[in-house]
């Protein structure tokens, strides 16, 4: 066996999911606001531990579902948006501008995540820097070299990204 060999595991269950409202912005375009039924999983490639792992299935899977939990339910706004202005959350509510339209929404049904667009490419890389964070807080990424994150629509449509873990 090559010294430098990698194994991978690829965890995708039905729970990894997630369901919110969202629309794309950018200058001159708006979506209407719409939602999908998100799902997610994630592949890991890496060097096996002692104990025969990359790295715990049970680990991703709860780390994943922390992850994808704080964006159910919820409208998704990106932060960083470079035609969006949101106010808030102040007084129980969000508002969001996009030119000539104005959403008021209540502050517990808004998720505002630090990116630009609310695609689901964008919400792939979000969930891949959220999960090695938390792997990386726990010691668990010593033997992962890369991660990747796929974020469905719907059946047959989705976004991946991947990227190695730098040694996080």
């Amino acid at each position: 066996m090559a010294a430098r060999a990698n194994f991978s595991i690829h965890v995708a269950k039905e729970n990894l999911k997630f369901s919110a409202a969202h629309f794309i912005a950018y200058p001159g375009f708006r979506e209407p606001l719409h939602g999908h039924n998100y799902q997610v999983g994630v592949y890991v490639e890496g060097r096996l531990a002692k104990t025969g792992y990359v790295i715990d299935f049970g680990l991703i899977k709860k780390l994943t579902k922390e992850i994808v939990d704080r964006l159910d339910e919820r409208t998704i706004v990106p932060a960083n948006s470079d035609c969006l202005t949101i106010d808030g959350p102040k007084d129980g509510v969000v508002r969001i501008r996009y030119e000539n339209d104005e959403f008021v929404l209540p502050a517990a049904d808004v998720c505002i995540v630090p990116i630009v667009h609310s695609s689901a490419e964008e919400l792939a890389r979000y969930i891949w820097e959220e999960l090695a964070a938390a792997l990386g807080a726990r010691g668990a990424l010593k033997l992962v070299t890369t991660m990747e994150i796929s974020v469905a629509e719907g059946p047959g449509q989705s976004a991946h990204y991947r990227n190695s873990t730098g040694g996080i």
